[in-house]
C-alpha cells in the first residue's frame, strides 16, 4: 500500500449531515489523519431517509441512503467533499443466531469524482421483548444494557404507531411503560434497544471502526494518478494446498484499483505460500 500525501485534503471542508451526534465520533480521527475540516450540519431531518425507530422506512439501500445524506450535506454547506454514515441491522451471516450490525461511512469527493467507503460489522446490541410487568421490564432492561444503551417502548406490538423513545433513565422508562400499557387492552408493551447512534454505544464503536478503514483507504494513493482511495478490489483464488498441491479457493493474489483512472495492479498475497489441507476441497471434501 502506498500512503498518500497527508496534505491532499488539508484545509478542505467536509460536510457531514447528521442529527444523532455522529460528528463527535469521527471528527478527531478524520481531521488528524487528513488535516481536513469537518463541517457539521443538521439542516435536514435525516429520519426522512429512514429511522431505526421505524416511523419512516428507508426507501433504498444502505449505500444509497448514505450517498443521499452526503449530497444533502454538501448542498447545505457548499462544500465539495461530503461524509455520511449509515447503519443496518440483521442477523449474523455466519449462524443467524445473534443480532448483527453493519456500518458504512461514505466519502464523496465531487472534485475528483470518486466515492470511497469504509465498512465495519459485528455483533449488535439489538434486543427486543414483549413485557407485561415492571419486573419483566427491569429484567429486559438489564439484558439490553440499559441505561448505557437507551430503550424504546411501544404499546402492544412492534408496529404500533405510538412510540416512547429517548428513554435513558429508570424513572423515564417506568413512566413510559405505564403510559404504554394504558394504550392497549392486552396490557403488553413491546420493548427494544434504541438503535440510533447517539443512543447505542455498541453501534458507536462500529462507526468509529468503519471510519478507521475509510481513513486507511483515503491515505492510499494511486501510483498512476495520485488520487486517494487506491484499494483492494478483487481477490484471485488458487493458493495451492500444502498437502496435495491442488488449487484451493483461498486467494493467491489481489487486484488493487483506482476509482478515478481505473489503474490496476496485481499483488501477491504474502501471508502464506500454501493453503492448509483443511481448506482444500480435495483433501477435505
Amino acid at each position: 500500500m502506498t500512503a498518500s500525501h497527508p496534505t491532499f485534503y488539508a484545509g478542505r471542508q467536509v460536510a457531514f449531515l447528521t442529527q444523532h451526534g455522529k460528528q463527535d465520533l469521527v471528527r478527531g480521527s478524520l481531521e488528524t489523519a487528513l488535516r481536513c475540516q469537518l463541517v457539521h450540519t443538521d439542516g435536514f431531518d435525516t429520519d426522512q431517509l429512514g429511522a431505526f425507530t421505524r416511523e419512516q422506512a428507508r426507501p433504498g439501500s444502505q449505500i444509497e441512503a448514505a450517498r443521499k445524506k452526503a449530497e444533502l450535506g454538501m448542498a447545505l454547506t457548499g462544500a465539495h467533499l461530503g461524509l455520511a454514515s449509515e447503519g443496518s441491522f440483521g442477523t449474523d451471516p455466519f449462524g443467524a443466531f445473534i443480532p448483527w450490525n453493519t456500518e458504512v461511512v461514505l466519502w464523496v469527493d465531487q472534485v475528483a469524482g470518486i466515492e470511497v467507503t469504509g465498512f465495519a460489522h459485528g455483533p449488535a446490541q439489538s434486543l427486543h421483548r414483549t413485557v407485561r410487568t415492571t419486573k419483566e421490564l427491569q429484567r429486559f432492561a438489564a439484558d439490553a444494557r440499559f441505561p448505557e444503551h437507551h430503550l424504546v417502548l411501544r404499546p402492544g406490538h412492534q408496529n404500533h404507531p405510538d412510540v416512547f423513545k429517548n428513554l435513558s433513565d429508570a424513572a423515564a422508562l417506568e413512566r413510559a411503560f405505564h403510559l404504554a400499557r394504558q394504550q392497549t387492552p392486552s396490557g403488553e408493551v413491546f420493548a427494544e434497544n434504541d438503535l440510533r447512534a447517539f443512543a447505542n454505544p455498541t453501534r458507536q464503536k462500529m462507526i468509529i471502526k468503519a471510519t478507521e478503514e475509510l481513513i486507511q483507504k483515503l491515505r492510499s494513493e494511486c501510483p498512476s494518478c495520485d488520487t486517494p482511495g487506491f484499494w483492494l478490489s478483487q481477490q484471485i483464488p488458487g493458493l495451492p494446498c500444502r498437502g496435495c498441491g491442488s488449487l484451493t479457493r483461498l486467494p493467491k493474489a489481489e487486484i488493487w484499483g483506482c476509482k478515478k483512472c481505473a489503474h490496476e495492479e496485481q499483488r501477491k498475497v504474502h501471508t502464506q505460500s500454501w493453503a492448509d489441507p483443511a481448506r482444500c476441497d480435495s483433501c477435505n471434501p
